[in-house]
């Protein structure tokens, strides 16, 4: 079974995609077409997508899933009327809040994503430049700036997990691959041992980790099997012996992880 998905907003889409992916995960035997139409902030853009939804309607057989989070009352209204089943994320919730709240909300276009604080865009940009100049233990002088610096074998989520990080929560976030040469007498590398307070490990199963990297190098000693092992088990019994947390990424996306990493040690987010 296939079925179509609009997700409509009056901005980037960002929430309505966010929002409506954590809904469709939940059937698992419905293959979902979506299908994204951001800034759709005027009624003859209204009426297009309209046209759009009632297409995909007729020659579907079948209503399209519509998840909506439009601000502007006459652009909802309007796609609201449309041949799909219209979910629309502001009227469920903005309507208790108020009610609650006991005021009108100000249902400003954009302004969960938009540059509303200018402050906190820069410094989340800042947060950004510094996990891509601390990148792969680069520039390991500027560890005393960091929030975290993440450790772990080549290719175990490192790098998106500190973008991630920075670009989501506005976290100054460093990362060290740890190579064979550091991982055969079971010590930290030395521009590690001063920041020990500030490090978290990754690891991942041997297998997946062989699969990933010979994507990358095939047939190379890097990506075999048995030198993922010797990596993995040797980075593990690093972490025990010097008490640092660690998390397995095997089955992890990059969302689960940073959000783990950020439960497990506390760190304040800058950024919501």
């Amino acid at each position: 079974m296939e079925r179509t998905v609009f997700l409509v907003s009056d901005r980037t889409g960002i929430t309505a995609e966010t929002l409506g992916h954590s809904l469709l995960t939940q059937f698992d035997n419905i293959q979902f077409k979506q299908i994204n139409l951001p800034y759709v902030d005027s009624v003859e853009k209204a009426e297009q997508v309209v046209e759009q939804i009632n297409r995909a309607a007729r020659e579907d057989g079948a209503r399209p899933i519509v998840f909506s989070t439009l601000v502007d009352a006459r652009v909802r209204t309007l796609v609201a009327e449309c041949d799909g089943v219209f979910l629309d994320f502001f009227d469920t919730f903005i309507g208790p809040l108020e009610r609650e709240l006991g005021v009108k909300s100000s249902h400003t276009v954009g302004r969960s994503h938009g540059l509303v604080d200018v402050t906190m865009y820069g410094g989340r940009m800042e947060a950004v430049n510094f996990a891509l100049n601390t990148d792969d233990g680069t520039t390991t002088q500027h560890y005393d700036q960091a929030d975290i610096i993440l450790i772990g074998v080549s290719r175990s989520g490192k790098t998106p997990t500190c973008l991630y990080l920075a670009l989501q929560f506005g976290i100054r976030a460093s990362n060290y691959p740890l190579t064979e040469e550091d991982l055969t007498d079971s010590q930290l590398p030395a521009a590690l041992e001063p920041f020990r307070h500030k490090l978290y490990g990754l690891t991942i199963d041997p297998l997946r980790l062989h699969q990933i990297r010979t994507e990358r190098k095939p047939d190379s000693r890097y990506a075999s099997l048995r030198q993922c092992q010797y990596e993995v088990q040797q980075a593990e019994a690093l972490y025990r012996i010097k008490g640092i947390r660690f998390l397995n990424t095997t089955a992890m996306s990059i969302e689960e992880i940073a959000t783990t990493i950020l439960h497990e040690t506390k760190l304040k987010r800058r950024l919501y």
